[in-house]
């Protein structure tokens, strides 16, 4: 039975993906900084605060092997540059940048060591599109593209694959709060007519994972890849 991990997997777009995961008979552990109330035969949660590297490397010690790897843990935050808090820059950058490294280079570690696996690393449409109020957001996932192309080229000789996929907004409950207006122009500028649910971004992310070349970089809808 292959091995997954998912971060941020207690709601969302983690949780559609743990459990497409499931159905597909994967043991899939959930990285998560709370409690979890997913309850089923092969799901294993792990209280884990991804900026905590400790904790990670810890709990990437007690999963052992590890197939396939979903960076997904992340915040967002709308503010027009000149008016962001730095402390909010900083948060940003420790969740969705540091989160991630610290995560694929612990899992990275043992994919190495077993000559092989799949690292899928989760960005946003906003970086190629360079969305207006989203400056610190944007940086901290462009870093994520970064890490995912350098990390490819480190970890091919290896066997292990990284790529990443990107998606605008996902229907959640953190989107629902967002006026109706500004998501349905962030779907027009990549040709959605609406929000998709987390049900079908998971299912997008993980055919992604089961195809896509290492280093490549793929987004949800209507805009540049690589």
């Amino acid at each position: 039975m292959p091995v997954a991990i998912v971060t941020g997997s207690s709601r969302g777009l983690g949780l559609a993906v743990v459990r497409r995961l499931l159905a597909d008979g994967w043991t899939v552990h959930g990285f998560a900084r709370g409690p979890q109330a997913l309850a089923h035969a092969s799901f294993v949660p792990h209280v884990v605060d991804v900026t905590d590297v400790e904790a990670v490397r810890a709990a990437v010690a007690v999963v052992g092997r590890t197939d396939l790897l979903v960076n997904n843990a992340g915040s967002a935050s709308m503010n027009a540059l000149l008016l962001t808090p730095p402390e909010v820059a900083e948060r940003l950058m420790r969740v969705n940048y540091l989160g991630a490294f610290h995560c694929l280079q612990a899992v990275g570690k043992a994919m190495v060591r077993q000559r092989g696996g799949r690292i899928v690393n989760v960005t946003t449409v906003a970086v190629p599109l360079a969305l207006e109020g989203e400056a610190a957001y944007v940086a901290s996932k462009a870093a994520v593209e970064a890490l995912t192309r350098v990390a490819a080229r480190e970890l091919a000789a290896s066997g292990v694959v990284v790529t990443a996929v990107g998606f605008g907004p996902v229907d959640t409950d953190l989107t629902r709060g967002v006026p109706r207006g500004q998501l349905d122009r962030i779907n027009a500028r990549i040709g959605l007519e609406r929000s998709p649910s987390p049900e079908a971004a998971a299912e997008f992310l993980l055919a992604h994972a089961r195809a896509a070349t290492s280093g490549r970089i793929e987004y949800l809808g209507d805009v540049p890849t690589s």
